[in-house]
């Protein structure tokens, strides 16, 4: 098979390679996976500044414990338990969402959609009761009439 520079082109892709050969597998794991062009020196100093910040990383988890502490101490002491924070997370959601443009339009829509479908029935009912009115009259004189 060829290598990807005698192809000529960029088509190359994975499934045009072959299966790693035993030769290969060992040039893998002879490879160094540090920087070799890094002097002792550098490494010793990249070791420093990683110890350092591990240290600052400790110091800071223990300050953010501390405050976590203290943060639920206060709220104890001002009686906001997780079920009133829910609470008063909720009220705040939904006064938020009442003042929502788009829950003012929503509203306004439906009533006047509920307004409009209450004129309906009302004009319904009312067509319906004279009309009940109407046979009842025109029955009641073709009984008097035959009657007669």
């Amino acid at each position: 098979m060829l290598r990807f520079e005698e192809r000529g082109h960029f088509g190359a892709g994975f499934m045009d390679s072959e299966p790693l050969k035993e030769a290969d597998e060992d040039l893998v794991s002879e490879v160094n996976l540090t920087n070799s062009t890094m002097t002792e020196e550098e490494r010793q100093e990249i070791q420093q500044e990683l110890a350092k910040l591990e240290e600052e990383i400790g110091t800071l988890r223990q300050v953010l414990s501390s405050k976590e502490k203290q943060h639920a101490e206060l709220k104890q002491q001002l009686g906001l338990t997780p079920l009133s924070e829910l609470r008063n997370n909720f009220s705040r959601g939904w006064h938020d969402m009442q003042s929502s443009t788009a829950y003012k339009k929503t509203t306004e829509t439906l009533s006047t959609a509920g307004q409009r479908t209450s004129a309906a029935f009302s004009t319904f009912g009312n067509t319906i009761t004279r009309r009940f009115g109407d046979l009842r009259y025109t029955h009641f004189n073709s009984v008097f009439i035959t009657a007669s």
